[in-house]
């Protein structure tokens, strides 16, 4: 008797073990299918977004001072990616610590396309080997966008300062050694650099005296303050146009276009220099691809304009507007380029 309501409990137990079964697997069914509902509905969001991307203003950080070479080029590229979308593009100024200090800003910032950083190759290049110590890494927080120009730098001195040739300014640098000086953007700008490159290169010694951004250092220069400096072209450009300041050399590997008339370092006495900068935009990393590609076709198509390449090119600049993945490969040949140079430089900066 106690046997068969052994078996019987034992029946019992096994249905309700696979009632039991049953139930979970529904459930557990139920569950996944939300689940997948769920990631449907987030990724028909995303996608959802990115379709209609942008729909309100754009923040372009430009981490260097108003009225320098840097800030010039994102008021310009602001103005017609402005028109072009049919919304603001709006410039915010975030100079210090040669650009670090936007770059940041940038980084920390949600990684949805509203905002988007001016970098330099000096940014992307030279600070990794300049500061000891960056709260991010440019070529690691910072996805490529499009490389929109690039530019020669420009050798110009204050007028009363009697130097009018490159070998001049070498003969007086050997005669009077730690005497001559030169002003910078801030240490470790492509400024700076081009002025350690000639020094290592000349074999001369310049003092350098580095500024919070390129618009404080040329007026302290025309100012005579400061006796000379190696110049974005953009900045100095109005400058050796009045006569205020007298153009030396540029630091092109050929002669810059918008100054065909002066001579380059290289041919002035100091065979195979060459020293210049590329501008470009970059998104915080983390932004979908799809919104990366979308912002590169409107630089791109931004900076095709006849009028956009007409007025960069007379300033000094020389439009290039990339692929986010030539951008790339652009910061990673510039990184290598730069380092053996900061390092034999002793340059260092907090």
């Amino acid at each position: 008797m106690s046997r068969h309501r052994g078996v019987d409990a034992f029946e019992m137990d096994r249905e309700s073990f696979f009632e039991r079964k049953e139930i979970m697997t529904k459930t557990c069914s139920r569950i996944h299918a939300f689940a997948l509902g769920l990631g449907l509905a987030c990724s028909l969001t995303v996608s959802a977004q990115v379709q209609s991307y942008p729909t309100k203003a754009i923040r372009l950080i430009c981490p260097f001072p108003a009225a320098g070479a840097v800030d010039i080029a994102s008021r310009a590229i602001a103005q017609e990616l402005s028109k072009n979308l049919n919304l603001p593009v709006t410039v915010e100024n975030r100079p210090g610590a040669g650009g670090n200090i936007g770059s940041a800003e940038v980084v920390r910032a949600a990684p949805d396309g509203y905002t988007l950083l001016m970098t330099t190759s000096g940014i992307q290049a030279i600070n990794p080997f300049l500061y000891n110590k960056m709260s991010f890494d440019p070529n690691k927080d910072l996805q490529p966008v499009s490389v929109l120009v690039s530019l020669n730098n420009v050798l110009v001195v204050n007028p009363s300062v009697k130097i009018n040739s490159v070998a001049e300014l070498i003969g007086q640098a050997k005669e009077q050694p730690e005497k001559l000086n030169y002003a910078s953007s801030g240490s470790g700008t492509s400024i700076h650099m081009s002025g350690e490159m000639f020094k290592y290169m000349a074999g001369v010694n310049l003092i350098h005296i580095p500024y919070k951004g390129s618009a404080p250092a040329v007026s302290d220069l025309l100012g005579g303050q400061v006796m000379m400096m190696f110049d974005n072209i953009p900045s100095s450009m109005p400058h050796i146009k009045s006569g205020k300041l007298r153009a030396i050399a540029t630091t092109g590997a050929k002669r810059d276009p918008s100054l065909p008339d002066l001579p380059t370092i290289a041919e002035s006495g100091v065979p195979g220099y060459e020293a210049g900068v590329w501008f470009g935009l970059m998104a915080p990393t983390g932004t979908p691809k799809d919104i990366i590609a979308k912002l590169n076709a409107e630089i791109v198509k931004a900076a095709k304009g006849p009028d956009y390449i007409k007025k960069m090119n007379e300033q000094g600049y020389i439009v290039l507007a990339s692929s986010a993945e030539q951008m790339g490969e652009m910061s990673r040949a510039e990184y290598a380029r730069w380092g053996p140079i900061v390092k034999a430089s002793g340059a260092k900066a907090e």
